[in-house]
C-alpha cells in the first residue's frame, strides 16, 4: 500500500525538528522554578519529589505501549494526540489547585513527551533509508538537546508567579504543533487490520538497549549530582549554568557530523567509542577542582556524545520492518529513561557517602555495559555505505 504523501521526507524532518525542540523547551522551561511554584501551592519536599519524578515514571510505563499503538494504528495519530494531551496538561498549571494535583499533570506530560519521541524517531527511521538515517536522526537529537538547553535558560527570565502563564503558552504552542502534524507525513501506511509482526530480537537491537542503558546511567549521575559537585567545588551559580551551555553547544554544532559518520563510517566502533568516552569523563570530573577547566572538559565530553548517538540510534532500527519501528524505539527510550531514573536515584545517596563515589562507580558499570556491545554487534554490519 502507498504511503500518504502529505509532506516530503525533508519537509517532515524540518517540521519534526521544530516540534521536538519546542516540546523539550516547554518540558524544561519550569525546571529552575517548578519546585518553588509547587511549594507555593502547599507542596512539601516529599510531595514535590513525587511530582517531579512523575514525568519520568509515566514515560517508563507508557513508551513501549505507545510504540505498539503507533505500529498498529500509525505514528501520526499517536503524535497528534500526544501533542494535544501535552498542550492541555501544560495549561492546567493555571488552575487554582493544590500541589498534589500537579502529579497528574506531570504524568500526562511525561507520557506525552515519551510518545512524541517514539513517534518522531520512528517516523525518521521509516522515511529515510538506512544509508541516510544517521544524518536524519542527528537532526532530531540536536533538536532535543537544543530545547533542553534553552528551556531552563528561558525559565530563569520568568518569575514563580508567572510560571503558570509560561506553561499555558507552551501548551498553546503544542496545540499549534498538533495542527501542523495533521498535514505531515510520518511514513504511515494505510491501516492494516492484520496482527503486528513479531518484533525481531536481533543482536543490533539488544546491543542498542545495552548502549541506551549505559548512556542513561551516566546522564542520571549528572541529573542528581552535577550541581552538587560543582557547588562542592565552590562554583558560582553562573558557572553551574554555563557548564550546561558549554556541554550543549558542541553537541548542537557537531550533531550533523555525527549523523554523517553514522552513514559513512563503522557505526559499531563509533557507538562503543562514544560510550567509553562518556564513562571516562564521568570518572574524571570529581578530580578536577578548577571550575573553568570543568567547563571546557564538559565541552570535550560533549563532542564524543554528539558523534556516537546517531550511530547507536541507527543500529537500533537497522534491519527492522516498518511495523516494528515504533516498538523498537519505545523499548530503546524506555531502557534509557529507566536507567536514567535509576542512576539519578542511587547517585544522590552515594554522593552523601563520598562525592566521587557515584561518578566512579557508574563509570565502571557504564563501561561494562558498553563493552557488551562488542559481543552483541560482532556480526552486525557497521559500514552501511559499503553495503553491496
Amino acid at each position: 500500500m502507498e504511503t500518504v504523501s502529505i509532506s516530503t521526507p525533508q519537509q517532515t524532518l524540518r517540521r519534526l525538528t521544530i516540534i521536538v525542540a519546542i516540546q523539550w523547551m516547554g518540558a524544561t522551561l519550569g525546571l529552575p522554578l517548578l519546585p518553588l511554584f509547587l511549594e507555593h501551592r502547599g507542596g512539601t519536599p516529599s510531595v514535590i519529589g513525587i511530582i517531579m519524578s512523575a514525568f519520568f515514571v509515566a514515560g517508563i510505563i507508557t513508551q513501549f505501549f505507545l510504540g505498539h499503538l503507533a505500529d498498529k494504528f500509525g505514528r501520526r495519530p499517536v503524535l497528534l494526540l500526544s501533542l494535544v494531551a501535552y498542550g492541555f496538561a501544560s495549561m492546567t498549571f493555571l488552575l487554582p489547585v493544590s500541589a498534589p494535583w500537579f502529579a497528574l499533570t506531570r504524568a500526562v506530560q511525561g507520557a506525552s513527551a515519551g510518545a512524541i519521541e517514539v513517534a518522531s524517531m520512528s517516523a525518521v527511521a521509516s522515511l529515510f533509508t538506512e544509508e541516510q538515517r544517521g544524518r536524519a536522526v542527528s537532526r532530531i537529537l540536536a533538536a532535543q538537546l537544543f530545547g533542553i538547553a534553552i528551556g531552563p535558560v528561558a525559565g530563569v527570565l520568568v518569575s514563580v508567579n508567572q510560571l503558570g502563564i509560561a506553561f499555558f503558552i507552551t501548551g498553546l504552542i503544542s496545540l499549534l504543533a498538533a495542527v501542523v502534524t495533521y498535514n505531515t507525513n510520518l511514513g504511515d501506511k494505510e491501516y492494516d487490520p492484520t496482527p503486528l509482526p513479531r518484533m525481531q530480537w536481533n543482536s543490533q537491537l539488544i546491543g542498542a538497549l545495552f548502549a541506551a542503558s549505559a548512556g542513561g546511567l551516566t546522564v542520571g549521575v549528572y541529573e542528581a549530582c552535577w550541581s552538587l559537585l560543582m557547588h562542592a567545588h565552590h562554583a558560582t551559580t553562573l558557572e553551574i549554568r554555563l557548564s550546561w551551555t558549554m556541554f550543549a553547544l558542541p553537541w548542537v554544532i557537531l550533531s550533523r557530523f555525527g549523523g554523517w559518520l553514522a552513514d559513512h563510517a563503522n557505526r559499531r566502533f563509533i557507538g562503543l567509542a562514544g560510550l567509553l568516552n562518556g564513562a571516562f569523563f564521568l570518572s574524571l570530573y570529581p578530580h578536577i577542582h578548577n571550575n573553568v577547566v570543568m567547563l571546557f572538559v564538559g565541552s570535550l565530553e560533549s563532542i564524543g556524545a554528539s558523534l556516537c548517538l546517531p550511530s547507536i540510534s541507527s543500529l537500533m532500527s537497522q534491519g527492522a520492518v516498518d511495523r516494528e519501528l515504533s516498538r523498537r524505539q519505545g523499548l530503546y527510550t524506555t531502557s534509557n529513561t529507566a536507567a536514567l531514573a535509576l542512576g539519578a536515584g542511587v547517585s544522590g545517596f552515594l554522593f552523601t557517602v563520598n562525592a566521587a563515589l557515584p561518578f566512579t562507580l557508574v563509570a565502571i558499570i557504564s563501561s561494562l555495559l558498553a563493552l557488551t556491545t562488542v559481543w552483541w554487534w560482532r556480526n552486525v554490519r557497521g559500514n552501511i555505505s559499503h553495503a553491496s
